[in-house]
């Protein structure tokens, strides 16, 4: 029972990491990563955690990337695995990121102001200090002021890509992003690459140039995924010699998804350690 992608409240979840790893100890979780958006932050309250939960921590992190197409970028979610959090490159990209994020929300939220009752103190109400702020906080705001009844709701409407309030924020090239996750020792996968609810997805000549940039694994089993595409996705992750890991994407509250929902082979994670620079924290 091994779940490789959750997220705490240093990101967009509702819990402390510490309460991410109590959540997959109820669960009857034997592994959980936690992988916040673009931070390291929630590492050691979850370290501190191991022990006393009896769940084995992956230290992790997604990185907002974007690829580019012909038809222009898409955003791709790449998770990283066990990777240095110290190393230089990956460190500037992730800073930059979270500080583009939170230009983006300042603006985001500047343009929602004209149309409805929000202000940027109502967003910070929504985040934990530190926190990378995004799209989930703004949408959490808007629950609170009763302008929307969920964060489904706001994700559908004034928040979505095509929406008029819709502000995109810098992202690294994902094959760029790929080759500095291997740099700082971590194992770069695809988070959910058939979630087309979400926007466009990347086609499958893209995720074999990410593969030869050195991509090691799909996330296949994921809410957002039918079965024809978990079909197609084990295919051609077979084809590419990529793993295949199942998750989650748990953020507590904030979305309907259920920590252990769908898990991970232990041989996978087996390997994906064998090929991090950091070890499983284990009880």
């Amino acid at each position: 029972m091994i779940d490789l992608h959750t997220h705490s409240r240093e990101s967009d979840g509702t819990d402390t990491p510490r309460q991410v790893l109590e959540a997959a100890a109820a669960a009857g979780l034997t592994a959980v990563a936690l992988t916040d958006h673009d931070t390291t932050a929630g590492w050691a309250d979850a370290a501190a955690a191991v022990a006393r939960t009896g769940v084995a921590l992956v230290r992790g992190v997604e990185i907002s990337t974007r690829a580019a197409t012909p038809a222009g970028g898409i955003s791709v979610h790449l998770l990283a695995y066990l990777h240095d959090p110290e190393h230089p490159a990956l460190l500037d990209e992730l800073g930059r990121t979270r500080g583009d994020r939170m230009d983006r929300a300042r603006r985001m939220t500047a343009l929602l102001a004209q149309d409805f009752p929000l202000t940027w103190d109502d967003v910070v109400a929504q985040t934990h200090d530190g926190a990378t702020v995004g799209r989930p906080h703004l949408a959490d705001a808007l629950v609170a002021a009763g302008v929307v009844a969920s964060r489904d709701e706001a994700f559908a409407t004034m928040l979505h890509p095509g929406a008029p309030y819709y502000v995109p924020h810098y992202a690294p090239d994902t094959a760029d992003a790929v080759r500095a996750v291997l740099a700082a020792g971590g194992v770069p996968v695809m988070a959910h690459p058939r979630a087309g609810a979400r926007g466009r997805v990347v086609t499958e000549a893209t995720i074999e140039e990410l593969a030869a940039a050195g991509l090691a694994g799909l996330e296949v089993d994921h809410r957002d995924h039918g079965d024809a595409d978990r079909d197609r996705l084990r295919e051609l992750a077979a084809e590419l010699d990529l793993l295949v890991t199942g998750s989650s994407d748990y953020h507590g509250t904030g979305k309907l998804n259920r920590i252990g929902e769908h898990t991970t082979d232990a041989d996978v994670l087996a390997e994906i350690e064998r090929r991090g620079r950091l070890e499983v924290l284990r009880p």
